[in-house]
């Protein structure tokens, strides 16, 4: 069972493992049996106790009020199982998506400053010219 928050702290992290499987059976509406039977499926993977315990985060929470929706909906197992590695691809490239056009833009703040000072005779970089319109801008991302 969650410990209750003291007053002012800060509620836990989505991700945090704080519900035993009884409360998160009720939280997401299944009975414990299931989610037992989703973990040895794969669809689910709830945080451990150093005891072996369960425990779901809020996240694991709405995880499995989806999958139950799912399923109610008439898709079967495998079928699930599909969706939810779809929906975690399309979030891995979002993220990556984001990724990229942060460094863009940083790419393009830099390139201004450069052509700024360029024309105001600051310039210490070498070869900084403006860019043509026949002229393309290839931004090089070294890989960590």
């Amino acid at each position: 069972m969650p410990t209750r928050p003291r007053p002012g702290a800060e509620p836990p992290p989505p991700e945090a493992p704080v519900f035993v499987i009884s409360v998160a059976a009720e939280l997401s509406g299944l009975h414990p049996q299931t989610l037992r039977t989703y973990e040895r499926l794969g669809l689910i993977t709830p945080g451990r106790t150093p005891g072996g315990g369960r425990r779901y985060s809020y996240r694991d929470i709405e995880h499995l009020r989806e999958i139950a929706e799912l399923t109610s909906s008439g898709i079967g197992i495998e079928g699930v199982r599909r969706i939810l590695e779809l929906e975690s691809a399309v979030a891995t490239l979002r993220a990556q998506r984001d990724e990229l056009l942060a460094e863009l833009d940083a790419a393009h703040e830099a390139l201004r400053q450069a052509l700024a000072a360029t024309r105001s005779g600051d310039n210490k970089l070498p070869a900084v010219r403006p860019p043509t319109p026949a002229q393309s801008i290839v931004v090089w991302r070294r890989r960590p």
